[in-house]
């Protein structure tokens, strides 16, 4: 009988009801990777505890507008679902989430694993570009919760560290595009500026070195030449929180500055995402829509995000098959290759 081999896939997770709100805002700001200045480790959990009681409330209402709670959680086990469907015509597989900042933990993965009997692990972050405060955060996590079990450390894992530019990831973000200027009437399509939406970071990280910002630029320009779009296309970054620095343009900025030079259509692509959640249904699909038909837009469209997309799901199966070294044409193998 073939071992399993495990798939784990990082995400940050989000509140799965209005109550966890406040929890999950916690967790996030209690992170090092995300709060993070000189002397900040004396009142880190003051200041995660502050902020969190103070901002949930309001971040209430926003989850409020799209069914009470994140999609993510969902999103992130259907994706696992399909995933695991995927690769089980290959070879014995089992998937699994991780969340950073709410349920499933990592550490709740981690009980999952040791009762299936899992001792083979690819680490798939369902962030395509790496970044300190994402996939760093999460396999920092996975480290802390596998050396807190000493029965556990003789797991073998591995991680797909990014993939910002894997032609077949790189084909889902060109099928919702397509998908997307379908909405418009054919005769404006070629009109119609795209403005690539991806999540901020502070500027801090940036001269840290970080990469993200390389890589969504790397993203988008493999985007445009793989869709062959000549639309007029602009790269924007979005969730500033804070007083420090981010990386710019936002995206609000930008679409005022488009909406002044009389831009009458834009395609908003969330490109940072591997699926729909606050930022991309509250933010995007409410916040800036409304900000732009009040600037003189007159269409407005949100690409769908990966979600589902078999697209997508055959993208992380390729990567699976590249780390383990097996031909995509291959019709089964042992996961004792691993």
């Amino acid at each position: 009988m073939q071992k399993k081999i495990g798939i784990v896939l990082l995400n940050l997770g989000g509140p799965d009801s209005l109550e966890a709100v406040e929890p999950f805002l916690y967790n996030l700001f209690v992170d090092p990777d995300i709060i993070n200045f000189p002397g900040s480790f004396l009142f880190r959990e003051w200041l995660a505890k502050l902020i969190s009681s103070k901002r949930h409330p309001k971040i209430q209402e926003q989850y409020k507008q799209i069914g009470g709670k994140s999609p993510l959680k969902d999103f992130t086990l259907g994706q696992a679902k399909l995933l695991e469907q995927k690769l089980n015509e290959k070879f014995p597989a089992k998937v699994y989430a991780a969340m950073r900042y709410w349920h499933p933990f990592t550490k709740e993965t981690l009980d999952a694993l040791e009762r299936d009997g899992i001792k083979k692990v690819i680490l798939l972050p369902l962030y395509p570009q790496f970044s300190k405060a994402t996939t760093e955060s999460s396999v920092k996590e996975w480290k802390k919760q596998l050396e807190r079990r000493g029965n556990l450390t003789k797991i073998e894992w591995s991680l797909i560290e990014s993939y910002y530019d894997f032609p077949p990831y790189i084909d889902a973000f060109v099928e919702r595009i397509n998908q997307g200027l379908e909405k418009f009437p054919a005769e404006k399509r070629k009109e119609v500026e795209i403005l690539f939406s991806a999540h901020g970071t502070p500027m801090k990280l940036v001269r840290e070195g970080d990469p993200y910002s390389d890589q969504i630029k790397k993203t988008v320009t493999a985007v445009v030449k793989q869709g062959n779009f000549t639309q007029p296309h602009h790269l924007c970054y979005q969730s500033k929180v804070g007083p420090q620095k981010w990386l710019k343009p936002s995206t609000p900025e930008k679409i005022e500055e488009l909406a002044r030079k009389d831009v009458k259509n834009m395609l908003i692509v969330p490109i940072a995402f591997a699926s729909d959640h606050l930022e991309t249904l509250f933010e995007v699909g409410i916040e800036f829509r409304h900000m732009a038909k009040n600037s003189g837009v007159e269409q407005f469209e949100v690409t769908e995000g990966l979600n589902y997309s078999d697209k997508f799901i055959s993208a992380l199966s390729q990567l699976v098959f590249q780390k383990l070294g097996i031909p995509v044409s291959d019709k089964s193998v042992s996961a004792d290759t691993f």
